[in-house]
């Protein structure tokens, strides 16, 4: 075991004494040394009830024979950061979720990983060091959050930023955005739709290093406390078989897991994140991957943000096992993947029905999907040579060619919105938002739901070398590549040049000669950084492009 060389050899005394200050005896030195990554916080509901799970993975791990050793690793909270200066950190807390993980369990040579976590970036954050470290590890998610209620309709975290859109548009009083508020987030849990906290833990289980169903359950139900502990029973194992997470997060564990994101109709956010972590694990995987698999895999669930239905609803009508055992059942799943528990895919299965019961309607039958293939495309052109994210399920006009309404900073175009500047059939650019040039690569949550409010989501278009928020939807690209910063193509749009956003082509066009573009580039300045000091300053240095996953190691 890695911690052998702690607690072997006379010269090892101090380090010795030192760990019996913190509770260890004689025969717990001969015991694995399990890491238990903590992500507890109270500014944010994602988190507030990883304290709880924390406790029940260390008293498991004792149980099991190992000697856990707690400590706390960062989050912030996307929903209360969105459409701020703060939301610029997001991302960035991805890096530093994974850095400190890494900092911890390599300095204190553990012997495996709990990691629990909540908010958005916890997950990616965990995974990125996982993969790095190479040390047996299973990941616990903190879980969703019940749906809110007011007359009869269910409410999620979006409801919130959407009220406020239709507010500018006259279709709401200052007192009803306050009601909806007020009754959006009811307790503990990660955002309730199939936004980017539940898309990635759905991710997660797919790819075999979280157990089946922990995925979707609420956080605030006992079932999350048993499953919790017996990931804590199934590290223990994988421990003393040397079950390491390289064998795990494979080609064919990458390719499940892009399969389960468009089938549940997962955020944009998954190809950067995933991206990133191909990428920690040594597994070739592009951008492009994700188009060749988004053709072959339909929608199977019916979920939020463009659906009816939130993850708690997806929980109790089979969760992620159930989409996995209809996607291994036709093909589009490798049964022969490993996963945590040291069974393939296909023994995890093995008791799971091939088609969804017939009493609910969150899960669709394989014979009438939600849609025919999955949501998240990669679209290229001029404007992205690199390409870019859309989600284009959900969207009546998926074709949209009008006159550019340029921004450079989400504040900007949220102004215009809500000052009712916008007109249909415009499309906005919102630029200088990437990795680099933010930094940070904001979600653009805001702006896109005060469109959605405003009744213009089918009716504009936006393009961003941002991101989006897991909860958006509409006609909206995102993870333009090259980004503004570096003087990608969107750099040198003009106010009323014509876009054409064609999901059915796959083609994001900026509608100019390109003797006059090359005239732009000649003539075009990189704006000083924003941040000259501090982590976006070392961030912006460091990040690579979106299309790589905006890894800062690469």
């Amino acid at each position: 075991m890695r911690s052998d060389r702690i607690k072997a050899g006379i010269e090892r005394a101090p380090n010795r004494a030192m760990l019996r200050a913190v509770g260890f005896g004689d025969a717990d030195f001969q015991k694995p040394i399990i890491g238990v990554a903590n992500g507890y916080s109270n500014l944010t509901p994602c988190n507030v009830g990883l304290d709880e799970l924390t406790d029940c993975a260390m008293e498991a791990l004792r149980t099991a024979g190992t000697m856990p050793q707690v400590f706390g690793t960062i989050t912030v909270s996307d929903g209360i950061a969105m459409g701020t200066e703060g939301m610029k950190y997001s991302l960035v807390s991805r890096e530093v979720i994974a850095d400190s993980i890494e900092t911890v369990c390599q300095a204190q040579s553990m012997d495996g990983l709990i990691a629990i976590g909540g908010c958005d970036k916890n997950m990616p954050g965990a995974m990125l060091a996982i993969a790095r470290m190479n040390i047996p590890s299973v990941f616990v998610y903190g879980g969703t959050i019940k749906p809110g209620h007011l007359r009869g309709q269910d409410l999620t975290i979006v409801s919130a930023f959407e009220a406020v859109g239709q507010h500018s548009a006259g279709k709401l009083t200052a007192e009803q955005v306050h009601e909806i508020e007020c009754h959006s987030c009811p307790g503990a849990g990660s955002c309730g739709g199939m936004y980017t906290a539940n898309t990635m833990s759905s991710a997660i289980e797919a790819m075999g290093l979280s157990l089946p169903f922990s995925s979707t359950m609420a956080a605030e139900d006992e079932e999350k406390k048993e499953s919790t502990k017996r990931s804590a029973e199934v590290l223990a194992k994988a421990v003393k078989k040397q079950i390491l997470p390289r064998s795990i997060l494979t080609r064919k564990a990458f390719e499940n897991a892009i399969a389960v994101v468009m089938a549940i109709g997962g955020s944009t956010n998954a190809v950067l994140h995933l991206l990133a972590i191909a990428k920690a694990a040594n597994v070739e995987l592009t951008i492009d991957d994700f188009e060749i698999l988004r053709r072959r895999v339909p929608v199977l669930c019916d979920l939020k943000p463009s659906g009816r239905y939130v993850t708690t609803e997806l929980h109790a009508a089979g969760g992620i096992p159930q989409v996995m055992k209809m996607l291994l059942h036709h093909g589009l799943l490798h049964g022969d993947a490993l996963t945590v528990s040291g069974e393939t895919v296909s023994e995890v299965l093995s008791a799971i029905p091939t088609e969804p019961r017939r009493d609910q309607s969150v899960i669709h039958s394989w014979s009438s999907p939600v849609y025919a293939q999955g949501h998240l495309a990669i679209l290229k052109g001029n404007l992205a040579t690199e390409g870019a994210v859309a989600k284009i399920t959900g969207v009546k006009h998926p074709v949209i060619t009008g006159p550019a309404r340029v921004f450079d900073s989400e504040e900007e175009c949220l102004k215009a919105i809500l000052a009712g500047a916008i007109r249909r059939g415009d499309v906005l650019v919102i630029r200088y938002e990437g990795p680099r040039g933010g930094p940070g690569m904001r979600e653009m949550l805001a702006p896109t739901s005060a469109i959605i409010g405003a009744g213009l989501g089918d009716a504009v278009g936006l393009v961003t070398d941002g991101r989006f928020s897991g909860g958006t939807y509409g006609l909206v690209v995102g993870h333009i590549a090259p980004e503004a910063a570096v003087g990608g193509t969107i750099a040198f749009v003009h106010e009323g040049d014509s876009i054409t956003i064609d999901a059915e082509r796959l083609l994001i066009q900026l509608n100019v000669q390109e003797n006059v573009l090359a005239e732009r580039r000649k003539n075009w300045t990189a704006p000083a950084p924003r941040y000259t000091a501090g982590v976006l300053a070392k961030y912006a240095k460091l990040v690579s492009t979106s299309s790589r996953g905006a890894v800062t190691d690469f």
